[in-house]
């Protein structure tokens, strides 16, 4: 079963320095994600995913962290270049698991 879900979220960067960005899928969405696939899980609460932001579609994974209480995607440079996004823009993303 794969299931296509869009969501709004901002671009956040996890430190200051050379650190890594991100969005925070919605809560709501999270617990549904973990209640319908959670056994898709790997390590770390790790999740295979493909994701889409504006044109640019890619292969990634999302995790769970246990301290937002939500899952976050990695957005990485190439794709940050390519669509001129900056942290603080608001997204409009497509995951697909």
């Amino acid at each position: 079963m794969s299931i296509a879900y869009q969501f709004s979220a901002v671009l956040w960067q996890y430190s200051q320095t050379g650190g890594w960005y991100f969005v925070s899928l919605l809560n709501d969405l999270a617990t549904e994600i973990r209640k319908l696939f959670k056994k898709q899980e790997e390590g770390w609460g790790r999740m295979k995913a493909k994701a889409k932001i504006r044109e640019t579609l890619w292969d990634t994974a999302i995790w769970y962290d246990t301290k937002l209480n939500t899952y976050i995607l990695p957005v990485k440079a190439d794709i940050r270049k390519k669509e001129k996004i900056e942290v603080g823009t608001e997204l409009i993303i497509e995951i697909l698991l």
